[in-house]
């Protein structure tokens, strides 16, 4: 009510706007990609440099294995320290339990302060749970934004996997970007196809190559560009899922896509892999940050400014078995009866 009668001049509709959708929360990057991939080199690499400095990195294992020992040493411990400021925390129960936990014990002094996360998950992982994870609990998306997520492939026998694993697939459909490993010993080619194909799977992805896990560490620590751009169409592939982006050339009323949403996720939550783009809202400085997964949505927030000179919305949908068109018929229908 306060708010209301006196309204700040820096606030919009979503509150006060912020230079990133992350604000001032700690940022979270997931690798994940299959077994044998290259994650923990990748990681390992990032680990030594400058910018990997004051990162804490949770271990997402599903069994009674640990980790790759060229990451961390075997402790007796849960919590390793790996040096050049950062930990290791190695999980194998509830992840919000883990993160709490950390920064619980960082406020206190228990470990050593860290400014960003990253988490590995196991090469056999979904990471749809993860971005679950950070949508159902509002407490942890008061303190954690999630950044970015990569997923590592193997020029070798990466295209193979893709053609088996459906595990492998939804890694590669799922992610910001993408960065194919080994390609100094794959067959000559291998390389080429194997974007190809992560092209089809994944059309709005930036891919990258990375040598002994030689990767510019700003493709961990920042978000990906609005390479989603690159969709031309609709991409469909054999597990069903889809992928397109919802373009809206005028300023959108917030209240029909919000609407829309809401009955998407009433309908076919388990059905919407992921949500994520920006929006042209009606009152609005700057675009409006959107992400859903599934049944849950994150809360929306303005940016200052866009990130260049195209102020079309321009939301990314990766779904099984809902298109392009069913997604407009329903907005178009919710803003007519609006």
């Amino acid at each position: 009510m306060m708010n209301e009668l006196f309204p700040s001049l820096a606030a919009g509709p979503f509150g006060r706007r912020l230079k990133r959708a992350r604000g001032h929360r700690i940022p979270v990057s997931v690798i994940t990609g299959f077994l044998g991939a290259g994650k923990t080199t990748l990681l390992r690499v990032f680990l030594a440099m400058p910018e990997g400095q004051g990162t804490a990195v949770v271990v997402n294992e599903f069994g009674a294995v640990g980790i790759d020992d060229a990451l961390v040493r075997l402790s007796a411990d849960d919590t390793v320290l790996l040096g050049n400021g950062c930990l290791c925390c190695i999980t194998r129960s509830d992840l919000q339990i883990t993160l709490r936990r950390m920064v619980i014990e960082r406020e206190r002094g228990e470990i050593p302060y860290f400014k960003r996360i990253v988490i590995e998950t196991s090469g056999l992982a979904d990471p749809s749970p993860i971005l679950q994870t950070f949508a159902t609990d509002r407490a942890l998306g008061e303190v954690f934004h999630l950044e970015t997520v990569v997923t590592v492939v193997d020029a070798v026998i990466g295209a193979e996997t893709l053609g088996w694993s459906t595990e492998a697939r939804k890694q590669v459909i799922l992610a910001d970007r993408l960065v194919i490993t080994k390609t100094d010993i794959a067959s000559a080619g291998a390389t080429d196809r194997l974007a190809v194909q992560l092209h089809t799977l994944n059309p709005g992805a930036e891919i990258h190559e990375a040598v002994n896990g030689a990767l510019d560490p700003s493709r961990i620590t920042e978000p990906a560009a609005d390479a989603h751009n690159a969709f031309v169409a609709e991409a469909e592939h054999s597990d069903g899922i889809g992928s397109f982006v919802f373009t809206q050339s005028a300023p959108t009323s917030w209240t029909a896509f919000a609407k829309t949403m809401e009955m998407l996720m009433a309908l076919r939550g388990q059905d919407l892999l992921r949500v994520k783009g920006f929006l042209n809202v009606q009152g609005c400085e700057g675009p409006v940050v959107v992400q859903f997964v599934q049944h849950l949505a994150h809360p929306p927030v303005e940016l200052t400014a866009w990130p260049d000179d195209n102020r079309q919305s321009r939301v990314v949908f990766i779904t099984r078995n809902i298109s392009e068109a069913q997604v407009r018929e329903l907005f178009e229908a919710v803003r007519a009866l609006g």
